[in-house]
C-alpha cells in the first residue's frame, strides 16, 4: 500500500509540472497550472485558441517567434489555452472567438484584450510596453535565397528549377515594401523542390542588372525551365497575386499560407481511372489496377510521385473493402489537426486529396 501511494504521489506530481510544459517556446497553460503560471510574479501574454481554428495556425509561427524571443524574459510569460481542452478556464475569461490574446499584468487576473495586429513584431512591441521590457526581436532564417556573381548562373540558369528574381537597390523605397511581401512567397513555396524564390542587390553586382536589361526597381522577372533567358513579370504585388503565378506557372498548389490546396496531387487521367476502377466488379478490379499500372509509368516528375500513392491507394482499396478511403480520410484529417512537420503535412495532404477520388 505504501509503495503503491508512494507511486500515486510521484505520477501525480509529475503531471502537475507536464501541465505546464513547453510547445517549443510557449508555455502551454491548463485548468490546472493557469493560475499557478499567471497573475504572479511576472505580466503574461495568452493566446486562447481551438486546434481548428485556421486563424490560430497562421498565428502560430508568428506567437512562436515571438515567445522564443522573451524566453529569457523572466518578468515576462508567453502563453496558450487550447479551449477545446479547457473550457472552464477560456469561459471565466469571457473567450468568444478564436484565436483571442489578452494582456495579464503582474500580480492580476483581470486582463486587457489585445486588439492590435497579429505579427511577431506587434506582439512584441505591445508586451514591452505592458511588461516594461525592452526585447528585441529573434532574428529568423529568410526563405529568400540571397544571388551573387558566384551563384547567380548555378541557381537561376538551372534548367531543373523554376526561379523568380527580383532586382533590387537597397535604397529602394517600392523595394522595402515589397520585401516582406516576397519573404512571404518564398516561405510559401520553401517546400517545392523545383521553386525557387531568390533575390540580387543590383547596386552590388550592376553587371547582372546590365546584362538582364534592369532599368528600375524592383523589377521582377520569372526563369522557368524551359527559358533561361527570362521573361518579365508583370503581375501584381501581393502574396496571392504572386502564389497564383507560381501554381499557374509551376505546376504547384499552394495556398497564401504555404499549405497544400485540396487539388495538389490529382491527376486528371488517374482521376478517370479510378472512376472506372470504382465501378468495375471485384473481379474486374484487376485488370483496371492494371491500367493505373501502365499510365503511373507514363509520368513524369512530381506526377510520377503522385502516380505512387494512386497505386498504393487502389491496392489498399482492393485489399480492405469499399470503406477503405473514407475510413482512411477521416484519419487523416484527424492527424492534420494535429501539430506536424511542414513535411508530414504534405504527405498527408497529398494522400487525403488522393483517397477522395477513391471515397
Amino acid at each position: 500500500m505504501l509503495r503503491s501511494a508512494i507511486w500515486f504521489g510521484f505520477v501525480t506530481l509529475a503531471l502537475f509540472f507536464l501541465s505546464s510544459a513547453f510547445a517549443g517556446d510557449v508555455v502551454v497553460l491548463t485548468e490546472d497550472s493557469f493560475e499557478n503560471e499567471v497573475g504572479k510574479d511576472r505580466g503574461a501574454l495568452v493566446e486562447f485558441y481551438a486546434p481548428w481554428c485556421g486563424h490560430c495556425k497562421k498565428l502560430a509561427p508568428e506567437y512562436e517567434m515571438l515567445a522564443t524571443s522573451f524566453k529569457k524574459a523572466k518578468s515576462v510569460l508567453i502563453g496558450k489555452v487550447d479551449c477545446d481542452e479547457h473550457k472552464s478556464v477560456c469561459s471565466k475569461y469571457g473567450v468568444a472567438g478564436y484565436p483571442t490574446i489578452k494582456w495579464f499584468p503582474k500580480g492580476s487576473l483581470e486582463p486587457e484584450k489585445y486588439e492590435g495586429a497579429r505579427t511577431a513584431e506587434a506582439l512584441a512591441a505591445y508586451v514591452n510596453t505592458q511588461g516594461g521590457t525592452n526585447v528585441k526581436m529573434a532574428t529568423t532564417p529568410s526563405s529568400v535565397v540571397v544571388l551573387t556573381s558566384d551563384n547567380f548562373d548555378d541557381i537561376v540558369l538551372d534548367e531543373t528549377k523554376d526561379v523568380l528574381v527580383e532586382f533590387y537597390a537597397p535604397w529602394c523605397g517600392h523595394c522595402k515594401n515589397l520585401a516582406p511581401i516576397y519573404e512571404k512567397v518564398a516561405t510559401a513555396f520553401k517546400m517545392e523542390e523545383d521553386v525557387v524564390i531568390a533575390n540580387l542587390d543590383t547596386d552590388k553586382y550592376k553587371d547582372l542588372g546590365e546584362k538582364y536589361d534592369v532599368s528600375g526597381y524592383p523589377t521582377l522577372k520569372f526563369f522557368p525551365k524551359n527559358n533561361k533567358a527570362g521573361e518579365d513579370y508583370g503581375g501584381g504585388r501581393d502574396l496571392n497575386d504572386f502564389v497564383n503565378f507560381i501554381n499557374d506557372a509551376s505546376g504547384t498548389s499552394r495556398d497564401a499560407s504555404g499549405q497544400l490546396t485540396s487539388h495538389a496531387g490529382t491527376v486528371a487521367s488517374l482521376d478517370n481511372l479510378v472512376k472506372e476502377f470504382l465501378s468495375a466488379s471485384n473481379d474486374e478490379k484487376k485488370a483496371v489496377f492494371a491500367k493505373i499500372e501502365d499510365e503511373v509509368q507514363k509520368l513524369k516528375g512530381s506526377t510520377a510521385r503522385y502516380g505512387k500513392i494512386y497505386l498504393k491507394c487502389a491496392k489498399s482499396c482492393m485489399e480492405k473493402g469499399a470503406d477503405y478511403a473514407k475510413n482512411e480520410i477521416q484519419r487523416l484529417a484527424r492527424m492534420l489537426d494535429k501539430a506536424l512537420s511542414p513535411a508530414k503535412a504534405d504527405e498527408f495532404t497529398l494522400k487525403r486529396n488522393i483517397l477522395y477520388s477513391f471515397a
